[in-house]
């Protein structure tokens, strides 16, 4: 019965469907379903396995596409290919073999050494950190900016990679919102916040360069820096945050989240950012600093980004749409020093980040016809109220157990336990009970000083919040 060889997990990063494509793909591929045997029907299967028929007929047709099944209408899919050994053969590997290894380049063996576990489910579940409201976002409105967007596709002319209506849309935006100083020439459109730090690493990181990063702060900037051969050092916080530590050999680079400190949502403090400033030597040390949800502050004026204050051209700044928008926009944007833009545009088109012109030529309408600001203001009054709905609740319920941070901004705060340091037993029985959150230790680049969870509020609703609160109480 095949449905017994299949073992899905719930729980694990992977959805449903991908798991299933790829276990079945390696039973296919190991002889153990052989060439010109029938599956079970989609409906058989998923009953079997408990799924979705949706599931398994994703499985089933990305397996046709990849020439393992024959699938037509009304039949059930055959195997076409012999994976070349039976389980007996396969079980019988000679011990050359098993002790075959594969060969990585080094970025991808420091790739795989650095990347940061994931415990998230396939499924959105509250209180999962780093997310907006995706069902507040005003979908007829983009929809039409999409549709002018591709109706007007083949009068557009092709031009560059950096769609200049967007990229003009956006330097106006940022200067006026952030106090950027940037020519819209400055600015790249990149598929992801995480691609800017990639194509950064790759202009300017050499084996060996040293590299400053918060401690504890976003993991896949240490990934993407450790990938290309940096030396990680990670800097500890204080309540102004990232604090520069005496005796360290000069950095090539330092990344930073000023405006809201990830994870702990603390603000740098201007003395700080001065004091940054004056010890990076231009063209030697570079700022990247990270303005990941740089759109959302409530109880004070936001404070001008870095880059504004920068007087010497050494402060790249990025930022992203998919925290203000939505993530299935997959924009991100970065802001590049003047001496860098040729090299870095050069270096964008070979590494192939490149996103949608279609998309970014929609995302320039929504900026100028003011749908943007609209939605910003809208999401800073919900996003605000959930915030204080949280918090209000964690203290009342769980308030000898929790030591709330309440950010001035972001959508996401930091609640430390009082008389534990097991944050990741916590996290693990959250997430079993369904509510997703992420142990602080987690996010330490070596020995982790902090613990506590890490708690979204900016995509759920009070009374999904209020649910997940009692379930939290359930679980300590």
């Amino acid at each position: 019965m095949i449905s017994a060889l299949i073992d899905l997990k719930r729980t694990d990063g992977e959805g449903l469907a991908v798991q299933l494509t790829s276990q079945l793909r390696s039973l296919i591929a190991t002889g153990r379903i052989g060439k010109g045997r029938a599956l079970p029907s989609s409906r058989r299967l998923a009953s079997d396995l408990g799924v979705s028929r949706n599931t398994v007929t994703y499985a089933f047709e990305q397996l046709a596409a990849e020439g393992y099944l024959e699938a037509s209408p009304g039949r059930r899919p055959v195997v076409t290919v012999d994976g070349g050994e039976s389980s007996e053969e396969a079980g019988a590997a000679t011990p050359r073999t098993r002790s075959a290894r594969l060969r990585l380049s080094p970025w991808a063996s420091k790739l795989k050494q650095t990347d940061w576990p994931m415990s998230y489910q396939a499924q959105l579940k509250p209180l999962r950190p780093g997310h907006g409201d995706a069902r507040e976002f005003p979908n007829e409105i983009w929809a039409r900016c999409l549709r002018r967007s591709a109706v007007s596709a083949a009068r557009r002319e092709l031009g560059p990679v950096n769609r200049i209506r967007l990229r003009e849309a956006l330097a106006h935006y940022l200067a006026a919102s952030r106090g950027v100083r940037a020519t819209a020439d400055q600015i790249m459109i990149l598929p992801s916040a995480q691609a800017a730090l990639t194509l950064i690493a790759a202009v300017l990181i050499t084996p060996g360069d040293e590299v400053w990063v918060e401690d504890p702060g976003y993991p896949g900037a240490a990934a993407a820096f450790r990938a290309s051969g940096a030396r990680v050092t990670g800097m500890r916080l204080d309540e102004q945050g990232m604090q520069r530590m005496p005796g360290l050999a000069a950095a090539k680079l330092i990344f930073m989240t000023p405006s809201h400190q990830h994870p702990t949502g603390r603000v740098m403090s201007l003395a700080r950012r001065t004091e940054f400033l004056r010890s990076s030597s231009p063209g030697k040390t570079w700022i990247v600093e990270d303005d990941y949800d740089g759109e959302f502050h409530y109880d004070s004026r936001p404070v001008p980004a870095l880059q504004g204050l920068d007087a010497h051209g050494r402060v790249f700044y990025v930022g992203t749409f998919s925290k203000a928008m939505t993530s299935d926009i997959r924009l991100g944007y970065l802001v590049v020093p003047p001496l860098l833009v040729s090299t870095l545009e050069i270096a964008q088109r070979h590494i192939g980040l490149i996103a949608s012109s279609h998309i970014q030529e929609a995302l320039a309408e929504f900026i100028a016809d003011g749908h943007f600001l609209a939605h910003l203001r809208r999401m800073r009054r919900l996003y605000h109220a959930r915030r204080d709905h949280l918090v209000e609740g964690l203290e009342r319920q769980l308030g000898e157990v929790l030591s709330v941070e309440v950010p001035s901004g972001g959508i996401q705060l930091v609640a430390r336990l009082k008389r534990s340091r097991a944050d990741q037993a916590a996290v693990k029985r959250l997430v079993e009970a369904g509510v997703e959150t992420r142990a602080l230790s987690s996010l330490a680049l070596g020995k982790p000083r902090d613990h506590g969870l890490l708690l979204g509020f900016a995509a759920w609703r009070e009374a999904e919040i209020s649910a997940a609160v009692r379930t939290m109480v359930s679980c300590f």
